[in-house]
């Protein structure tokens, strides 16, 4: 069964780890041009109309890169009152630890909770359960773990779409980063450039089997008018900035 739900999986954008290869550094932010990146991902992305929920990795990066490029879909309640950011009955945003980075290196490691709280007054950390931010148990960067984290997300997606009221906003943001991805799309390929994305159509074979299906989004030259198929190819967006 194929849902009527598509998920958007997002790349970070650029963080400080990416430029200075510096990977000891503790949960690294976005670069200037990682801001740049995230803001010129909003201003393009072409289904804000119809997405309901925003889901994104606690790594700072990931979160930034929320915030950054989907505040013109995200409820108010996630920015301060004076930003102008955010809209009235806007997206969710949901905080989900199961979306962090493989590895076990600083970088990919998360802040405490009560700096992420610090960091993002306005979001809500009651998610990331007592074990954060440990690299242990489901959380291990070994690839049986790392294989049943993204199992997890996928059956949970179709638990959240089936729960969620947003009318015709029914599509999924999910903010991640780029080895995990390989391991939620069951792509070892894929490889989008930050702040990149791709769509997918869910498929749920059984109540333990969830597929992530790729959509292509082509543009007819005539019409100018955006048709959605199934496609087996490798095909993405990338963000030019």
């Amino acid at each position: 069964m194929v849902t009527g739900s598509q998920v958007h999986l997002v790349r970070h954008a650029e963080s400080v780890h990416n430029v200075t290869k510096d990977f000891s550094k503790l949960d690294p932010s976005l670069t200037s041009l990682g801001f740049e990146q995230a803001a010129e991902l909003g201003k393009s992305f072409p289904y804000a109309g119809r997405v309901g929920v925003v889901i994104t990795s606690p790594l700072r990066r990931a979160i930034q890169t929320a915030l950054t490029a989907f505040s013109g879909i995200l409820d108010k309640q996630y920015f301060d009152s004076s930003s102008g950011q955010g809209v009235e009955n806007g997206a969710s945003l949901i905080i989900e630890p199961l979306l962090q980075e493989r590895s076990a290196l600083a970088c990919d490691t998360g802040s405490d909770r009560a700096e992420l709280e610090k960091a993002f007054p306005r979001l809500t950390f009651d998610g990331l359960g007592d074990a954060w931010p440990s690299k242990d148990g489901i959380f291990a960067a070994d690839d049986e773990a790392v294989q049943e984290r993204a199992r997890k997300v996928r059956r949970g997606l179709v638990e959240q779409g089936e729960k969620s009221n947003s009318g015709e906003k029914t599509d999924f943001v999910v903010v991640t980063h780029g080895v995990f991805m390989k391991f939620l799309a069951e792509e070892p390929e894929i490889d989008l450039p930050k702040a990149g994305w791709k769509s997918y159509t869910i498929q749920k074979v059984s109540p333990e089997e969830v597929n992530l299906v790729s959509v292509a989004t082509e543009i007819c030259p005539e019409t100018n008018v955006r048709s959605n198929k199934v496609m087996s190819t490798y095909q993405f967006y990338r963000i030019h900035v």
